[in-house]
């Protein structure tokens, strides 16, 4: 089954299709009651850093610079991204973000970074056998 990691606005309607919609951002959204927004949970740890998103915010880095500053923070701390890998594994998952524009955040490497990840674990399951126990000699006389 090929994963399915989908980008949206926190404000758009949920569909069927959207499987687990998880908020990614760093700040919940001003004035919003967590009962009005349709979301399975919220999930900061995969956001970007404060400091990072508001060097972001204030144009102090490219968009080039920002993405691999926030990648550079994922591979730093890779166990932020297992509850979403899990998520991923399981079915489709839906990235949300409060941004204008989706396109544009930090969600498209966030995406990736989970797509990558899991293209990783997949050839290391095809390169190690399955059950290591099941190819040792045996040691009957």
């Amino acid at each position: 089954m090929k994963p399915v990691v989908a980008i949206k606005r926190l404000y758009d309607s949920a569909s069927a299709q959207d499987g687990i919609r998880l908020l990614v951002d760093r700040l919940w959204p001003r004035g919003r009651k967590r009962e009005d927004l349709d979301i399975d949970d919220w999930y900061q740890d995969a956001s970007p850093s404060s400091g990072l998103r508001q060097c972001w915010h204030r144009d102090e880095l490219t968009h080039e610079a920002f993405a691999h500053a926030y990648r550079h923070e994922l591979a730093s701390n890779p166990a932020c991204l297992t509850p979403l890998l899990r998520h991923v594994r399981n079915g489709t998952l839906t990235l949300l973000t409060a941004s204008r524009d989706p396109a544009q955040s930090h969600l498209p490497i966030l995406r990736q970074c989970l797509l990558e990840a899991i293209a990783e674990e997949d050839r290391q399951c095809q390169s190690e056998p399955s059950s290591p126990t099941c190819y040792q000699p045996s040691s009957k006389p």
